[in-house]
C-alpha cells in the first residue's frame, strides 16, 4: 500500500509517497495560503489528487499540522497558525476526498519518522523535539505515538522554562497567553530576542551562530546562555519520561555544539546519579515531519 503523508506548514504543504518498504518515491510541495483556512484546504486536496493521479492508485493519508485536534470538540487547537484554530479540518477533508485521514501535530510525526527508523530506531522510548519559528515535542513509545486524553503529550514549549534565573523572570510573552514558556527562550526568535536584549544588536539565529564561530564573544555567550536553557528544558523532559534518546529537529538542531555541549551541562539538572540518555540530530532533517505523517498509517 502507498503511504501519503502531508506536512502543513506556515510556509509550506509537503507531500510525500513511500511505498511498502518506506522508499520514497514522490514528493511535492506548494506554499501554504496565508490566513485563508478554506485555500489550506483546498490546496490539500489538490496536492493529494494530483499526486493520486501520477501514482495511478490510491494511498493512505497522513497530516502532520502545527496544534491537535479538540478531544472535546474534534475542532483545531493550539496551532501557532491561527487560521486553523476552531477549524474542523479532518471532517472537512474527509468529506472532500471520501475516506479516513489520520492526523495529529506536526512534533508527533517528527518523533514517529525518527522513531521509525531514523535516529531512535533501536529505542524504546523517545521525545522528539522541533525547535524553529516555535517549539514542539513529541512521545514515541515502542514505534507508537503517545497522544494522551487531552491530545497534548509532548508539548513541552509551552511549560515554563525550568530552574530560572532572576533575569528570565517573568520571561517573554509567548502567543498562547502566558509568560516565560520554553518556547519564548529556546525558538529561534527566542535566541534572537535574547541576543538583542543584552547587546543590542538585532541579529538572526543563524547570524548568531556564525559569528559565534568566527570568535564574536557577545554571540558566544548568546549560545552558552541557550545551551544552558537547553539543558534545563531537556532534563525536566528527563525527569519525568527517561527516554532513551531525545532527537532534537528544527532549524536549531543544525547547531552542531549542542550534541556535545548539552548533556554535559544537563546532569546537575536530573535527579540521577548519572545520565544515559542520548541527545542526537535527526537522520532525515527537514523531511522527518512528512515521512512521520505518512508512517501515521503503520
Amino acid at each position: 500500500m502507498i503511504r501519503l503523508g502531508i506536512d502543513l506548514g506556515g510556509t509550506k504543504i509537503e507531500i510525500i509517497a513511500l511505498d511498502e518498504q518506506g522508499k520514497e518515491i514522490l514528493r511535492e510541495r506548494t506554499p501554504t495560503p496565508q490566513i485563508d483556512y478554506a485555500a489550506t484546504v483546498e490546496s490539500i486536496k489538490n496536492l493529494i489528487t494530483e499526486t493520486e493521479k501520477t501514482l495511478g492508485t490510491q494511498g493512505s493519508i497522513g497530516i502532520g499540522m502545527p496544534g491537535a485536534l479538540s478531544v472535546a470538540t474534534g475542532l483545531v487547537k493550539n496551532s501557532n497558525s491561527v487560521a486553523l484554530n476552531g477549524k474542523p479540518i479532518k471532517e472537512d477533508l474527509e468529506k472532500i476526498l471520501g475516506r479516513e485521514i489520520r492526523i495529529t501535530n506536526d512534533a508527533n510525526c517528527f518523533a514517529l519518522s525518527e522513531a521509525t527508523d531514523g535516529a531512535g530506531k533501536n529505542d524504546q522510548v523517545m521525545f522528539g523535539i522541533i525547535v524553529g519559528t516555535g517549539t514542539g515535542g513529541g512521545i514515541v513509545i515502542n514505534k507508537k505515538v503517545l497522544i494522551g486524553p487531552n491530545a497534548i503529550a509532548g508539548e513541552w514549549g509551552h511549560n515554563p522554562l525550568p530552574w530560572p534565573q532572576q533575569n528570565e523572570l517573568p520571561g517573554p510573552d509567548c502567543y498562547c497567553g502566558k509568560k516565560g514558556c520554553i518556547e519564548t527562550f529556546l525558538s529561534g526568535p527566542g535566541m534572537a530576542r535574547d541576543h538583542l536584549r543584552i547587546t543590542g544588536n538585532k541579529l538572526s539565529a543563524p547570524e548568531i551562530t556564525k559569528s559565534a564561530e568566527q570568535g564574536d564573544q557577545a554571540c558566544e555567550q548568546t549560545l552558552l546562555r541557550y545551551e544552558d536553557r537547553m539543558a534545563r528544558a531537556t532534563a525536566h523532559v528527563i525527569n519525568i519520561l527517561d527516554p532513551d534518546i531525545i532527537v532534537l529537529g528544527g532549524g536549531m538542531s543544525n547547531i552542531k555544539r549542542l550534541y556535545d555541549n548539552v548533556p554535559k551541562l544537563w546532569g546537575k539538572y536530573v535527579f540521577s546519579d548519572r545520565v544515559d540518555t542520548k541527545l542526537l540530530p535527526p537522520v532525515y532533517g527537514d523531511s522527518s515531519g512528512v515521512r512521520g505523517a505518512a508512517w501515521l498509517w503503520g
